[in-house]
């Protein structure tokens, strides 16, 4: 259950309440697609992070250890020694990043598995199916993310060809919106149905909604006010960073969020930045996900109060400093600069676990400096500073 504890414009400071604990928001969930932070980061470790919520992956779950294995060791809290919440996508964002391998029908979607190439079939009871066995807080239901690049117009274009591509994508997405409306009656009806099982591992598993529509703005409206009706526990806005740039971005999210219930938790899926994590909090989102932090990390780039740094540059060579002398996480502590840099330049593995260390413990304070600003009244000069100085690259 959601609690909304106080607003600064549209900013909002809440809670939420899980069977597996109760987070605060905005909250940045730490993004362990097959139940582990790639880098080398334990359950563990995420504790010692400020991590509150972990995220994993029903697809790649799905298909290795499997999901049926996961079960039987119990779910995926004892699977992977978490006892906090956590998050699993439905499956469906694959069905966008896997397009060349994949067929969408009414019923679900079959794909050619990227291990092995094996034939298998994810529809909106499957996907529900999977993530009871998982065990999950917080079920996602499926639905279709289309790819917003396919709309892209150039100048060269003509106008005729500029309204045709146009008009393809939008009676596209309307029909993507449609069928996704669809499946999330059929999530939340099988939801129901597995929580009321004798031997669901846990019956207290919540379903989130998902908003989509590209990038029209009526599209977008008119979904979320469809799937508001269905009184889910929380709704999600997927879809955006898949393509489009930064400012529709923010224009499709200044579109939605307000026709988004207001006592419901309100997630953007796959976002993203620093500065977009404040922007989409200053537009009225609770809560976020992405594997930037940890992805960027594993290639020597690291985010800090300063703003974005490339820590294998020949200036660090001989600099005793910490990454980041304003960060008290566990690299910053102990690490210099100097040091992390001759690891990545020496293809030490250790490399990859002290930045995603860093860059975890900086995006999980980040939010926490958004809370503590939002309980402060002090929010918009929080972002008026550190939006843009966030995204800048040290030179």
């Amino acid at each position: 259950m959601y609690t909304l504890i106080k607003t600064e414009g549209k900013a909002r400071r809440g809670q939420f309440e899980t069977v597996h604990g109760t987070f605060r928001t905005p909250c940045f969930m730490n993004v362990g697609t097959a139940a582990a932070i790639k880098g080398g980061v334990s359950s563990i470790d995420l504790k010692d992070l400020k991590c509150q919520v972990e995220l994993c992956n029903t697809y790649h779950l799905h298909l290795r250890p499997t999901d049926e294995v996961i079960r039987k060791m119990g779910g995926l809290h004892k699977f992977m020694n978490w006892d906090k919440p956590i998050l699993t996508d439905s499956g469906g964002f694959q069905v966008f990043s896997l397009a060349k391998l994949r067929k969408i029908k009414e019923e679900g979607v079959f794909f050619n598995s990227h291990i092995d190439g094996r034939r298998i079939f994810i529809g909106p009871e499957e996907s529900m199916r999977i993530q009871s066995n998982l065990g999950s807080t917080i079920a996602m239901a499926f639905d279709e993310c289309v790819d917003n690049s396919v709309m892209k117009i150039t100048d060269d274009m003509d106008e005729k060809t500029k309204q045709r591509i146009i008009r393809k994508a939008y009676d596209y997405s309307k029909n993507s919106c449609e069928r996704t409306t669809r499946w999330l009656y059929r999530c939340k009806e099988e939801m129901a149905r597995l929580n009321s099982l004798p031997d669901t591992i846990n019956k207290h598993q919540l379903l989130f909604g998902i908003n989509q529509g590209c990038t029209f703005e009526d599209l977008r409206i008119r979904h979320m006010e469809e799937i508001a009706k269905l009184d889910m526990d929380g709704y999600a806005v997927g879809g955006l960073a898949v393509g489009e740039s930064t400012s529709e971005m923010y224009r499709i999210l200044d579109a939605v969020v307000p026709h988004m219930p207001e006592k419901k938790i309100r997630y953007l899926m796959g976002v993203g930045t620093p500065s977009n994590i404040i922007e989409a909090v200053a537009r009225g989102i609770d809560l976020f996900d992405c594997v930037m932090p940890s992805r960027n990390a594993r290639h020597a780039t690291i985010f800090t109060w300063q703003g974005i740094m490339h820590i294998t540059n020949k200036c660090y060579e001989l600099d005793p400093n910490p990454i980041d002398p304003e960060c008290d996480c566990p690299t910053c502590r102990n690490f210099s600069r100097s040091y992390i840099r001759h690891l990545f330049k020496a293809d030490e593995q250790l490399a990859g676990r002290l930045a995603v260390t860093h860059n975890l413990y900086f995006y999980n304070t980040l939010t926490e400096r958004i809370r503590e600003a939002l309980d402060n009244g002090t929010f918009e000069q929080f972002r008026a500073k550190y939006s843009p100085l966030l995204s800048k690259l040290i030179k």
